[in-house]
């Protein structure tokens, strides 16, 4: 009986959900940044270095009073990949290229350090880690500027800490890395990994900090499901391949371990792994039955990144197909991931098109980075009409009445 009142509530849920939840922090029209002057700024247009229409933001990641927003390289006319903001720098701030210009670009090519980035991760050590692809222009005239890399900053003193290029054996011709996710203690900064899944040849690369070393894992849970690559935003259609794309980590648990919360993009299934599983580089790939099915989350529920609140023990994930997040309860329903312990807390047809990426801060607030459109769908709709927005709100507030609420 209980099963059946909560599928009612969480359809209710689905059909009235509004963003009445979150609140707005920023919103953009379109993309402008932060030049020394405006005499660099109509050098940087004139030049075709800046063009406004060419600039969509991805990426969000919070770390004290900044806000980390990434802008990815489609085509030309990006001047900066990886930038911030400040909370107190109003409702449209202009972007900062972090660390600095120099740091980001890219027209003098034996200089740039930052190419084309997607996702980033601020880590319990103050540290923040970038991924960067070594592609740019990708939808435009493609160019491989390096193998993909690893960035690591020292967010106090803005200094790259650690550049670590993967090796021939972790990339395939068809890879992308579009997303980083840390797995580190304060207490134990030096023994970090780093899991990078790679969306375009179905493989999760890992990242050993303190050996500086990585490989590839490869199993079949990392593949795209033909039966959900079929998406349908703003009214246009279009199918996707994409394979591993959202990885989520719970807490510590009594062994020094978590546990790997992970799904491809086309997909409405949830798997898991334990770390001390793809923490072990001899074993990762001959462990196949240590990688589990967790359940499925209902039709039409594919998911790009997701995120665990440690506090509540709630997985926030975005619905790219139903213009919100959605929740489940890793405490609540430790062994029941399903269309009843699933569902969506937030959406909105207007504010909330294309959720790309969402992060929980250290104080268990949400943020959602949203109206990020895919290439063809952005040419398709009217520019002077989109805005980009970043959402907050307290998960206490997000999850209350939900079948999230503990």
């Amino acid at each position: 009986m209980w099963r059946a009142g909560l599928t009612l509530i969480s359809l209710l849920v689905l059909i009235e959900a509004k963003n009445d939840k979150l609140k707005e922090v920023f919103k953009w029209n379109h993309i402008d940044f932060a030049y020394p002057d405006e005499q660099t700024r109509s050098a940087s247009i004139a030049s075709g270095e800046y063009k406004k229409e060419n600039n969509m933001p991805l990426g969000i990641e919070i770390w004290k009073d900044k806000v980390f927003i990434t802008v990815p390289r489609w085509k030309t006319g990006v001047p900066s990949s990886l930038n911030f903001v400040k909370l107190t720098d109003g409702e449209s701030p202009l972007l900062h290229p972090y660390p600095n210009w120099a740091t980001n670009n890219v027209t003098e090519e034996k200089n740039y350090t930052i190419g084309n980035t997607f996702r980033v991760r601020a880590d319990e050590c103050d540290r923040l880690w970038v991924i960067d692809s070594g592609l740019i222009n990708i939808v435009e005239n493609a160019k491989v500027l390096s193998p993909p890399k690893i960035m690591i900053f020292n967010l106090t003193t803005d200094e790259l800490i650690r550049e670590y290029h993967l090796k021939p054996s972790d990339i395939k011709d068809d890879s992308f890395f579009a997303n980083i996710v840390v797995d580190v203690s304060p207490d134990k900064c030096d023994e970090a990994f780093a899991y990078l899944p790679d969306l375009g040849s179905y493989c999760l690369v890992v990242y050993n900090f303190k050996e500086n070393d990585s490989y590839r894992i490869n199993h079949h849970y990392f593949h795209f499901d033909p039966l959900y690559g079929d998406y349908n935003i703003s009214g246009v259609n279009f199918q996707w391949t994409d394979g591993l794309f959202g990885i989520a980590l719970s807490p510590l648990k009594e062994n020094g371990y978590r546990t790997m919360y992970f799904h491809p993009l086309s997909s409405i299934n949830e798997f898991t792994v334990s770390t001390d599983v793809v923490q072990n580089k001899t074993a990762a790939s001959e462990s196949y039955h240590e990688f589990k099915l967790l359940g499925s989350r209902g039709p039409n529920s594919q998911a790009t990144t997701s995120f665990i609140d440690e506090k509540s023990g709630v997985m926030f994930y975005t619905q790219v197909n139903k213009n919100g997040v959605g929740c489940w309860n890793s405490k609540k329903f430790p062994n029941d991931y399903s269309v009843d312990t699933n569902t969506l807390v937030v959406s909105d047809k207007e504010t909330m098109v294309f959720p790309n990426d969402l992060k929980v801060d250290r104080d268990s607030n949400l943020w959602v980075l949203t109206d990020r459109l895919p290439e063809f769908i952005y040419r398709k709709l009217n520019y002077d009409n989109i805005n980009f927005r970043v959402f907050k709100a307290p998960v206490a507030e997000v999850i209350k009445g939900t079948v999230c609420d503990n």
